[in-house]
């Protein structure tokens, strides 16, 4: 864990002239997580062993990385910590935090681990010539693979028995070699040492059908290419911008989005009109309930709490980080369409990106993420900006975005599709990390476009095999010198697309499913779809 230190004059009282009288600890150096945790974790005498909750019975840790654990004991006790035949110690400082790291290992299991403290000495146990007796928490069943942490809003936390494949796949659900865990929703205006779960549990019926659908699949194909045990960490919240899961201060020191914080200082100007609108149609539901009537619909009402810069990351990530990892995949952009925060998106995601790396300390890992499906939205939608900022994010290191413009449905924001999703997300993680080189895993990117007269070549990389189903591409449109774009017939040359439009005789851009919910039909061998994609950058 990072901690930022500051000095505290602590003032306890005043005397009988009005004068401060200043604690002995004053000029101490703290953190500002340690404050927080003496509100919520007084430091007694008695103290017990304590451990976050991700360290618990049925958990992944990372192979190939030290195993962090760590807690809360007695200031000063000594905490042992034994796994596979390996014991490493540390005494709890005066916050009562400790942090030990094993080695490194292969992927195996299960394993026993055990934590054990010696509570530092009191008097009273001296005039007793009683020793202060040991305390040993055993984690059951342990296992060492790979940990990914699944991450976004509700198509991500879609979860599996809602899925269009639940019916054939979730009794076949049960698999002691894919862990999951579930973060409950959660907001907070500081970065939190916890997080809201149960815990752990095996892949089953019963633990998958209220798990996010699109990691479960992911973690399903890895754990049968790869053979080593998978933990996921569901960590989603429906209807929530890519801004609240990204650390304030990353936010705060890119100047490219800060307009973003007087969007959400508009919905907090907001927030009393909201909070009695909610009110008031809750109490609408409740009286058709009693009355025996249809209960009345309402448009849907972004959390507050859930909105804010920073708050999910405070919440649902950070007390994650000390937690080593594999990588991360990530379906979220519906909520950030809207026009006063489409344009930063790349800029957000890249922010969140760096700084969940930077934060969580094992390098540039893997991170995965969704393109906004097809789905039909109101005139004056900003989906197809979205896509194409998601397409700019690529040129963020190690990372790879699954293309799901053939599999949304037009009439529903959540597609029951989530098998198809979590495959994508799994083959850029078997190509890019787990060194499965020759697979496809993307469909055809645009690279470039060269005009032709009066026709226009669209060139694309992973285009080994580019076809349209059907007769022509669809949804293409050309442009002049005028900006002015037209649909274009286009068709298919090899590993390019040659398009033209009557209306435009000599076209400088080109564009290619850009719509909300646009008729693509361009594969590559593969059968991947090719991205929504516009020439003008």
């Amino acid at each position: 864990m990072r901690f930022v230190n500051v000095v505290f004059p602590v003032i306890l009282a005043r005397n009988a002239h009005g004068d401060p009288v200043k604690s002995a600890y004053e000029g101490l150096v703290l953190n500002l997580r340690s404050v927080a945790l003496l509100c919520v974790f007084p430091v007694a005498a008695s103290a017990q062993v304590t451990l976050p909750k991700v360290l618990s019975d049925h958990m992944v840790v990372q192979r190939d990385l030290p195993v962090h654990m760590w807690g809360l004991a007695q200031a000063g006790e000594q905490v042992s910590v034994t796994f596979r035949g390996e014991t490493k110690s540390a005494a709890a400082n005066q916050l009562g935090r400790w942090s030990v790291y094993l080695k490194p290992g292969v992927a195996g299991g299960p394993f026993e681990m055990t934590v054990s403290g010696t509570p530092v000495a009191t008097a009273s146990d001296a005039a007793s010539s009683k020793p202060a007796a040991a305390q040993t928490v055993t984690i059951h069943d342990v296992l060492v693979g790979d940990v990914w942490v699944a991450s976004g809003q509700s198509n991500m936390e879609f979860p599996l028995e809602r899925a269009s494949t639940a019916a054939a796949d979730l009794p076949k659900a049960d698999n002691q070699k894919i862990r999951l865990l579930i973060v409950d929703k959660k907001a907070a205006d500081f970065p939190q040492d916890d997080v809201p779960t149960t815990g752990w549990a095996a892949s089953s019926p019963e633990a998958a059908k209220a798990f996010s659908a699109v990691a479960w699949y992911f973690a399903r194909e890895i754990e049968q290419r790869e053979h080593v045990p998978v933990g996921v960490i569901d960590s989603t919240w429906g209807g929530t911008p890519a801004e609240a899961w990204t650390r304030l201060t990353a936010l705060g020191q890119d100047a490219q989005v800060n307009s973003l914080f007087a969007v959400r200082g508009q919905m907090v100007d907001q927030g009393t009109d909201s909070a009695l609108a909610v009110k008031e149609e809750q109490r609408q539901r409740e009286e058709a309930k009693a009355e025996g009537k249809p209960a009345p619909q309402f448009p849907w009402h972004p959390a507050l709490e859930s909105y804010g810069p920073g708050y999910l990351w405070n919440a649902m990530i950070a007390p994650l980080t000390p937690f080593p990892i594999r990588g991360a995949i990530w379906y979220q952009g519906e909520a950030n369409a809207g026009a006063e925060r489409f344009p930063y998106y790349d800029r957000v995601m890249r922010d969140m990106i760096e700084d969940w790396r930077r934060e969580w300390g094992v390098g540039a890992f893997p991170f995965y993420y969704v393109q906004l499906a097809n789905w039909i939205t109101g005139p004056d939608s900003n989906w197809a900006d979205v896509r194409n900022q998601q397409v700019r994010t690529l040129g963020e290191r190690n990372t790879a975005m699954a293309v799901t413009i053939d599999v949304g449905n037009p009439n529903d924001i959540h597609p029951t599709d989530k098998a198809t999703v979590g495959h994508r997300l799994a083959l850029a993680a078997r190509a890019l990390h787990y060194g499965e080189r020759d697979l496809e895993y993307s469909g055809p990117m645009f690279r470039q476009a060269t005009a032709e007269g009066s026709s226009i070549r669209a060139w694309f990389d992973h285009a080994k095999g580019l076809t349209a189903k059907g007769s022509g591409v669809t949804s293409v449109e050309v442009a002049g010198a005028d900006g002015k774009y037209f649909p274009a017939t286009a068709s298919v040359e090899g590993e390019t697309m040659v398009a033209s439009s009557p209306e435009v005789p000599n076209p400088v851009a080109i564009r290619y499913g850009w719509a909300s919910n646009p008729q693509c039909n361009l594969y590559n061998a593969d059968g991947l779809p090719a991205s929504p994609f516009t020439s003008e950058r």
